[in-house]
């Protein structure tokens, strides 16, 4: 298949192409989540499993909207999404989410720590985009903005009386 020899205007190969990169991989960390999101879903059991059950749901189909946005962004630069199976396993620099069937307090325990990965790497990226591409690092602060608060849903079902978060 033959590559596609444009870009955005304004925006040169080079910059498109270090732009393609980072979308590339919020893409692979966006579907991993979605996926992850979805075990949750599917696995939590316990005290408050049904709020917890409901809670995860608009999260799942929110990130997946931001691995469309990603893609399509990919897309509109002139390259290719890589949005199969392999490409999220490859592109993947993390361990697997490592509970199945599981309590609502290890559920939450173990996305708390998803969500500082994926919020981190898009804090790093947006600094990244700064100075590449305003329009990406806009998308790239709308869905961090977002990850922030489904963030903080997970955080205040594990916050104590104290507002410490247990180790």
């Amino acid at each position: 298949m033959p590559k596609t020899k444009f870009t955005l205007p304004g925006l040169s190969e080079e910059t498109a192409a270090k732009v393609v990169a980072i979308l590339q991989d919020r893409l692979v960390s966006y579907s991993d989540l979605h996926l992850t999101l979805k075990h949750v879903h599917w696995n939590v059991v316990g005290p408050n499993f049904i709020a917890v059950h409901e809670m995860i749901d608009p999260q799942v189909d929110a990130v997946r909207l931001f691995a469309d946005a990603a893609a399509e962004r990919i897309a509109a630069l002139g390259a290719s999404p890589k949005g199969t199976p392999g490409a999220i396993v490859s592109g993947r620099t993390w361990d697997d989410y490592g509970l199945g069937r599981d309590t609502v307090q290890h559920h939450l325990e173990a996305l708390d720590k998803v969500y500082d990965g994926v919020i981190e790497s898009n804090r790093k990226e947006m600094d990244e985009l700064e100075d590449l591409d305003l329009v990406t690092q806009d998308m790239l602060i709308e869905h961090t903005e977002a990850l922030e608060q489904f963030h903080w849903f997970i955080r205040a079902h594990l916050e104590n009386a104290a507002g410490a978060i247990p180790a």
